[in-house]
């Protein structure tokens, strides 16, 4: 049994996201703010990360890809709140990001559809048996990305939080 897991110091297991992390667009208002995040005790043969943020309930029939992150470095087990930014400025030397199912570069905050449900929202780390996915740093799909991480997967920690707008 593997007690690889990954916590954020701004929300539990299943609490609700806050407005700063919504999306800035699509009608949405939020900051666009990406959250802390920390994991540990990845399982041994780790030799790098990647962190996925997906919303399971968009209304799209295939869900939301809000944020792809990989190739970050084995000994780094945090991200500081906004180091996803669309800017980059957030992530030296921490990771390459992919481009969002909004279709830009880095963290793409929750932005569900008005009077909805509340939404899902899954941050997974996955610890990887690889340095490198090996991929450009730009030019590739997310979906790419995703499919050579789970190529690459030893072991996947999530975290699960909700959000709605009324």
């Amino acid at each position: 049994m593997s007690n690889f897991k990954i916590t954020s110091p701004e929300f539990k297991e299943q609490d609700v996201l806050q407005k700063a992390h919504e999306f800035n667009g699509f009608d949405g208002d939020g900051q666009n703010r990406s959250l802390a995040l920390q994991w540990q005790d990845a399982p041994e043969g780790t030799q790098s990360f990647a962190v996925t943020l997906y919303d399971p309930d968009a209304p799209t029939g295939s869900g939301f890809w809000h944020w792809v992150l990989y190739d970050i470095p084995a000994n780094v087990t945090q991200l500081a709140q906004g180091a996803g930014s669309t800017d980059k400025t957030g992530l030296p030397g921490i990771g390459i990001q992919a481009q969002n199912d909004y279709g830009t570069t880095g963290f793409g905050g929750p932005c569900p559809p008005k009077g909805s449900a509340a939404h899902r929202y899954i941050f997974t780390v996955h610890a990887l048996h690889v340095a490198s996915l090996g991929l450009p740093a730009s030019g590739v799909t997310n979906a790419v990305v995703r499919f050579m991480i789970h190529q690459n997967t030893l072991a996947t920690a999530t975290l699960i939080g909700l959000y709605q707008r009324p």
